[in-house]
């Protein structure tokens, strides 16, 4: 990068993090602390829940995910404008009466301590996981540019964000994502404008978006009703629904965003605009990275886009071989570049039949590309046995270290910076609150004053930061990581889900039932995950249903032998 590139990048990340601490300094008491004072308005909240989602890994694995295969990504998203009006009815409200400052506070209210430590420990462990991988996210940008151990790179990011959430708690996690949010999708708007002039000479936008959807990469929506399929309609408009529900309504790192409202109303609106904006900010982040494949329709792309592994390889015995692989990626290209060209003639002439003839040569053409794209990958395996051999979390990274101008390249990495600042500041608020609050004061410490458990939450953010770094290292074992965070998801939260649901609704279902059928829900999801091809998103309404039907069967056996 330039020094203009490394002004943009630096100035932007220390004015965030110097300007939340300032703005929130001094929290005397834990309700400050982790509540914020209760002084949110709803368009905070709003961007506090977005940016919480959005991780570094929104912005650099999903315009990857599309490059690879399309737009049917947005489908998990079906669901949440749904679950963004069931919990404005229902959690929001009763959140506000009981004062809890977390969500795991109600189910001992509802049923017992043991039920509120057991989902509270499954939020503590999935979300430790998940943050984990946030953080290795961006790591792999700043290792990528200046050869970097990834650890140490880990280390220092984390360092930067622990500092400043442990200085001001949720309200500084809130101030500075309003922040986070505008550079990120400012950044990102500058992004796609940048690809849109440089394809300018050789295709229009218009064009440009019909090649993409014949290439198969705007898939918007898949009706097909297959469980092995991870995104359709059905896994979407469902599994998605159970995993929109579970994460907002019982996830601490989004529930701690808006019980921060000042008020009911204020809460539900931050609600209700995330579930109106949420699905137009995916497609817009998707569609930046099908316009990216469509860029290296008619600009050479890297016969691998993680650049170290491959100038690794081409520096070990095996150079030969990719050498040659390469000449022959740059055959096809060619001749995929000309049957582009070809295309987008026939649309200006309206010839259908030609572009259909085109289509019919570039998949052709696309399966001997993805055939050498996977000999080039098996030989870079063989040079370094440890090689990482996913690439497409570096697609995004390399158009933008490649093809952006001098201090955009900056803006871009500080996008990725920030999304991964904002998400990871309000996961490890959550982790040190539902560690002090649900385990530490109520199960181990209880008679400790204000000064005690702001003190600790304090400590136990500290300790989270080391934790999720040692989840950071093993995240570079894992597929596509915006899976990967979605997978970790739908591994817990159905069983979390499930245990609210019985909380709110069916009031048959007692303590002892939903323990039970708890411990069982989530063994059947693991089962689920290591012994079947089923869907991810699919272990959501697995999980819940598990939990209320086997809770219920519980509820009546025992009833029964009650009688007997």
């Amino acid at each position: 990068m330039s020094i203009w590139d490394w002004l943009v990048l630096c100035g932007t990340l220390a004015f965030i993090a110097v300007y939340g601490i300032w703005k929130t300094r001094g929290s005397k008491n834990i309700e400050g602390y982790l509540m914020g004072d209760k002084s949110s308005k709803w368009w905070g909240i709003c961007l506090s829940i977005m940016a919480t989602q959005a991780s570094a890994i929104t912005f650099l694995s999903i315009p990857g995910q599309a490059y690879a295969d399309g737009m049917g990504f947005i489908q998990i998203y079906f669901g949440l404008p749904i679950a963004m009006v069931i919990i404005s009815i229902t959690a929001v409200p009763l959140y506000a009466k009981l004062k809890v400052y977390t969500a795991y506070e109600y189910l001992e209210s509802r049923f017992d301590v043991k039920t509120r430590t057991f989902a509270a420990l499954l939020f503590l462990v999935s979300r430790g996981l998940a943050t984990g991988i946030t953080i290795y996210a961006p790591s792999i940008i700043l290792s990528a540019i200046l050869g970097w151990n990834l650890n140490l790179t880990t280390i220092v990011i984390c360092g930067v964000v622990v500092i400043y959430t442990v200085s001001g708690g949720t309200k500084a996690v809130s101030v500075t994502q309003q922040q986070q949010m505008a550079v990120a999708m400012g950044g990102m708007l500058v992004a796609l404008i940048v690809i849109v002039y440089k394809l300018y000479d050789d295709i229009s936008l218009v064009d440009s978006v019909k090649v993409a959807g014949k290439l198969g990469k705007m898939n918007l929506v898949d009706f097909s009703l297959d469980l092995s399929n991870r995104y359709n309609f059905w896994s979407g408009i469902l599994g998605g629904l159970f995993l929109s529900l579970s994460y907002f309504g019982t996830d601490q790192s989004q529930v701690a965003r808006y019980i921060s409202g000042e008020s009911v109303t204020e809460s539900r609106l931050g609600l209700l605009f995330n579930g109106l904006l949420k699905i137009p900010m995916q497609f817009f982040i998707l569609f930046i990275g099908v316009m990216v494949f469509v860029f290296y329709q008619y600009h050479q792309p890297p016969a691998f886009f993680n650049k170290n592994e491959l100038e690794l390889a081409k520096q070990s015995p095996y150079a030969p071989q990719i050498k040659q692989l390469e000449e022959k990626g740059h055959q096809l290209f060619e001749e995929k570049n000309k049957e582009t060209r070809l295309m987008v003639k026939s649309f200006r002439k309206y010839d259908d039949q030609a572009v259909e003839e085109s289509k019919e040569r570039l998949q052709l053409l696309s399966k001997e590309e993805a055939a050498v794209k996977k000999q080039v990958t098996e030989t870079i395996g063989k040079a370094n046995p440890d090689a990482e051999l996913k690439d497409t979390d570096y697609i995004f990274l390399t158009f933008i270290m490649e093809e952006m101008p001098i201090g955009l390249v900056g803006l871009l990495i500080a996008v990725i910076f920030c999304a991964a600042m904002s998400s990871t500041s309000s996961q490890l608020n959550a982790l040190a609150s539902s560690t002090c609050v649900d385990i530490y004061k109520r199960s181990i410490y209880s008679n400790g004053s204000e000064r005690h458990y702001l003190n600790a939450s304090r400590l136990f953010t500290i300790l989270w930061g080391f934790l999720i770094l040692l989840f950071a290292i093993v995240a570079a074992q894992l597929e596509n990581l915006i899976q990967a965070i979605n997978i970790l998801g739908s591994l817990f939260y159905g069983t979390i889900l499930g245990i609210f649901l019985a909380a709110f609704y069916v009031s048959y279902i007692k303590s002892r039932a939903v323990f039970i059928a708890a411990i069982v829900a989530e063994l059947t999801v693991l089962a689920c995950f290591f012994a079947t091809n089923i869907g991810y998103l699919w272990y959501n309404v697995i999980g819940c249903g598990m939990v209320i039907v086997v809770g219920l069967l519980v509820e009546v056996v025992s009833n029964r032998n009650k009688v007997v």
